[in-house]
């Protein structure tokens, strides 16, 4: 994701594996009194490595305010998710 200057924002290294994160744009999930709620193209950092994602203050300030007032957005659409259940033995 560009900023407004086109420069690339640099996000570092991965604090898990210490790989230096790649700039993407991801769907972010989160769940909200019991329904999962995605949120699509985030601006995010995103380790190639381990896969840690990570967010600048002012996205992740914007992501608070979208989860806190989630009722009151109007949704674009929905999609169903599958689910299985964790079994100890998989055959």
């Amino acid at each position: 994701m560009k900023m407004n200057n086109n420069v690339t924002y640099q996000y570092g290294k991965c604090h898990v594996c210490g790989e230096q994160m790649e700039e993407k744009v991801i769907n972010q999930d989160f769940w909200l009194k019991g329904k999962l709620v995605v949120i699509e193209s985030v601006p995010a950092g995103v380790c190639p490595q381990c896969g840690e994602k990570v967010v600048r203050a002012d996205v992740g300030r914007q992501l608070g305010s979208l989860v806190a007032n989630f009722r009151r957005i109007r949704r674009r659409r929905t999609m169903t998710v599958p689910v299985i259940r964790y079994a100890k033995e998989v055959a």
